[in-house]
């Protein structure tokens, strides 16, 4: 079986040859685009480079690494990737389109929340699908966070919401993740239920984040399928699945700079565990080297 290409290994050979020349700028633009940075992207970052190889007169194909190293960190660096979740409770509605991973990374997040020592509790308010409900119940119970379920199939999504931070108050909860739903017959009706949970959770408690979960591996696409959100839900941060390897990873600073959206966790496996925040430094090092 061939190895997978990865955009780290495109560039160690790249940066080990002996000197900079055209063949390295043309190399450098296709692995960038080749790992999803996009046109636009790939353009701004390699004329940068250009300018900086210029400006400092080098030919070393290690300094153009180090420069490429700071050229994405400072980009990334440019939005506020921190999690807000500084009130008690602090809700988190997590949305985005079926498909992407949105119930798992629930699972996760509330995992990667009690390893903080935070206490979790997730309302499976996604009430149009019985298989969701039973599926974020089955992480919550992984993950050692509580849940509160539907009473009844098909109960209103947003009296779910409710019930889950009236009970996150009573108790004393510390973190609230609630799932949402990811399909409905229109993407009107869907917006709409967005908008009546965020409005019934807000008579209770404010609302710290919302949460759009892409699938890494469908890029560009994953991202054409989530505009409605990005228009009607109020995201405040992205969260990215399945960004196995090095393969997708310019879709990363591409999401940031075509949304103007933060990313506050990304997914790399299919571990409980393989949810972590992002830190622009070291995903720069990771990726580069």
């Amino acid at each position: 079986m061939a190895e997978r290409w990865s955009l780290g290994s495109a560039l160690r050979g790249m940066f080990a040859k002996r000197t900079i020349d055209d063949e390295t700028w043309t190399d450098l633009e296709d692995a960038l685009i080749k790992a999803d940075f996009g046109p636009d992207v790939t353009e701004q970052v390699v004329d940068d480079l250009r300018g900086k190889v210029q400006r400092y007169s080098t030919t070393d194909p290690r300094d153009l690494q180090r420069m490429l190293r700071e050229t994405i960190e400072e980009k990334l660096s440019a939005f506020d990737t921190t999690l807000k979740l500084s009130e008690r409770p602090a809700v988190v509605l997590v949305v985005g389109v079926n498909g992407v991973g949105k119930t798992t990374t629930i699972g996760k997040f509330a995992r990667f929340l009690r390893t903080y020592d935070r206490t979790v509790l997730i309302g499976a308010a996604d009430t149009f699908r019985a298989a969701a409900v039973d599926q974020v119940a089955t992480w919550a119970e992984r993950a050692g966070a509580g849940i509160v379920r539907p009473q009844h199939e098909g109960q209103d999504p947003a009296s779910v919401a409710f019930q889950t931070v009236e009970k996150a108050k009573h108790d004393g909860t510390e973190i609230v993740i609630i799932d949402t739903a990811g399909r409905l017959q229109t993407k009107g009706g869907l917006m709409d239920e967005l908008g009546k949970i965020k409005r019934v959770v807000e008579k209770q408690a404010p609302i710290s984040e919302v949460l759009l979960v892409l699938d890494a591996t469908t890029g560009q696409n994953g991202l054409a399928q989530a505009e409605a959100f990005i228009q009607h839900a109020g995201v405040t941060g992205l969260v990215l699945t399945k960004l196995d390897g090095s393969a997708k990873a310019g879709f990363v600073l591409a999401v940031q700079e075509r949304t103007g959206i933060p990313i506050k966790l990304i997914g790399q496996g299919e571990g409980i565990n393989d949810l972590t925040g992002f830190t622009p430094h070291v995903f720069a090092q990771n990726l580069v080297g």
